[in-house]
């Protein structure tokens, strides 16, 4: 990798995580933390897509991937979130390199794949509730009981597969908006 492939990683990376922290804030209603696992992927769609354009070299997207990770982890969201973002940035670069960076079928597969590096930040909420709970007593027992009953523990494998299925549509929705810039990057 040369200096412009990380230049386009933070880029992207920072871009990106903008997304997720517009989206986190809706977090604050009870109702809209399920709800995350469909507008990331989707509000992420755009960005990443574009991302896409500049990958060309292995290693970028799990790059990505791990950053966004570790920004979960600075944000309070806990260390299992870097671990999905290693194996899914991985899954997703293998993806990606798969249509030797040139399918935009692969790329938006690449982006469902991808989007479920977010899944990550809700696995304290089904294996870690109390400590998770123990950190946010500020949000108030009202907000703890109302995402406690939004969350069962049967909704871990469905936030999972929503992820990766908005993360398709958001892929698909980028590529749309951005027919322009795959042409030119010669992703057909």
């Amino acid at each position: 990798m040369k200096g412009k492939d990380l230049i386009n990683i933070g880029i992207f990376s920072a871009i990106y995580f903008v997304v997720v922290i517009v989206f986190a804030m809706l977090g604050f209603i009870p109702v809209f933390m399920p709800l995350l696992a469909v507008l990331v992927p989707i509000g992420g769609g755009i960005p990443f897509m574009l991302f896409l354009t500049k990958v060309k070299k292995f290693g970028m997207i799990l790059i990505m991937s791990i950053i966004m990770g570790i920004m979960m982890i600075l944000t309070g969201m806990g260390f299992f979130t870097v671990i999905v973002s290693a194996v899914t940035g991985l899954c997703a670069e293998l993806v990606y390199r798969s249509g030797q960076y040139k399918s935009a079928a692969k790329a938006v597969l690449t982006h469902g794949v991808f989007s479920m590096w977010l899944w990550g930040n809700y696995l304290p909420l089904f294996f870690m509730a109390d400590k998770y709970w123990s950190t946010r007593k500020d949000f108030g027992q009202d907000y703890i009981d109302a995402l406690t009953k939004l969350m069962p523990m049967w909704m871990c494998p469905v936030l999972l597969v929503t992820a990766f299925v908005c993360g398709i549509i958001g892929g698909l929705l980028g590529k749309a908006l951005m027919k322009k810039h795959f042409v030119k990057a010669g992703i057909v």
